[in-house]
């Protein structure tokens, strides 16, 4: 598997401390995440990304949360 360097802010770094050190990605979740980064590196590769602000990020993510929301309600 290859490596990858990535920025994180000050904000997700302490997050994804916080969700390690507290076992919540382990098993099957952390495969899961595996998987999900994997799939965001190829659609990196392949030139299927927004490239959006930092200042313009939370507007951007946040409609996103609601249609994941949605589909998750319609899924289960």
């Amino acid at each position: 598997m290859a490596t990858r360097d990535v920025i994180l802010s000050e904000h997700q770094q302490q997050l994804l401390e916080a969700l390690v050190r507290s076992g919540r990605y382990q098993g099957a979740k952390l495969k899961a995440l595996k998987q999900a980064a994997r799939q965001g590196w190829a659609d990196g590769s392949a030139g299927r990304v927004v490239d959006v602000a930092a200042d313009q990020l939370e507007d951007f993510v946040g409609p996103l949360g609601q249609r994941a929301a949605q589909a998750a309600k319609t899924a289960g």
